[in-house]
């Protein structure tokens, strides 16, 4: 067995695809109507869609997980994000831990929360 994707919900998906471009370099795969498949595995589902699937509404911000990504040049990665997306809701500015590794915390447009840290 093999994990394929991991699926985040999103309000606006092409606002999202552009985020993910922007910062990540993620490009689309597959647009399947409210269902987007970008390079690395990372799929965005359209809200209305996963509360159709869930019977429920949506929990943002609910920190049980994150979207973890390495960065060699953190420090420009930070630029472009202050640059690109000032508006940024930051879990923690660029820091590093005791064990030497450099990190940052920060929600996506919709509150999905993701990590960047410098490769171990």
């Amino acid at each position: 067995m093999k994990l394929r994707n991991v699926l985040i919900v999103v309000n606006d998906i092409e606002k999202s695809k552009k985020y993910y471009h922007d910062l990540f370099g993620l490009d689309m795969l597959l647009d399947n109507d409210g269902n987007m498949i970008l390079t690395e595995g990372l799929v965005l589902q359209d809200k209305k869609i996963w509360q159709d699937f869930i019977g429920s509404d949506i929990t943002y911000n609910h920190n049980s997980c994150e979207l973890y990504f390495e960065e060699k040049y953190i420090e420009g990665f930070v630029e472009k994000l202050e640059k690109l997306y000032p508006e940024t809701q930051y879990v923690n500015k660029l820091m590093t831990h005791s064990w030497g590794q450099k990190v940052v915390r920060f929600y996506d447009l919709d509150g999905n929360l993701i990590e960047v840290g410098t490769p171990m």
